[in-house]
């Protein structure tokens, strides 16, 4: 039945029937080559969009390490301030006669005139230095 209502359709071969063909054929063919370069313009922005977001995602993690690094420098600042507070210190200390003369009677066992020392076990200051007296008179 199929061919039947086939071939019941004519085409017609008129001129306007003609031009009529070629203009739905040319529309046809419009409408492919906007599809394509739709296609083609969508493919171009995801391109660009994705190296985009790559290149912010790995300014972003380049970002993350570098305030760990400033963290870390901080930390290390504040440190450092401190030791060199605590060195400041000593030498202000050791520019002092008395605290020179204490620190040496405690650590290397200098005595004044008249002064007995005593060693206590424990204190390994007197230990080191009884070891490198006897030592020296052997």
């Amino acid at each position: 039945m199929s061919k039947e209502g086939k071939d019941n359709v004519k085409i017609l071969d008129t001129d306007y029937a003609k031009e009529q063909y070629a203009k739905y054929a040319y529309q046809q063919r419009q409408i492919i080559f906007r599809r394509r370069r739709l296609m083609a313009v969508f493919v171009v922005a995801f391109v660009v969009f994705l190296s985009v977001g790559i290149s912010l995602f790995n300014d972003y993690l380049r970002l993350q390490r570098l305030q760990d690094v400033k963290q870390e420098t901080i930390a290390k600042q504040t440190e450092v301030k401190q030791k060199m507070a605590n060195l400041k210190r000593d030498v202000a200390l050791l520019k002092d006669d008395d605290y020179v003369a204490k620190v040496a009677r405690s650590r290397f066992l200098y005595s004044k005139e008249g002064e007995l020392i005593f060693p206590l076990p424990g204190n390994e200051a007197a230990e080191k230095a009884d070891d490198s007296t006897t030592e020296s008179s052997e």
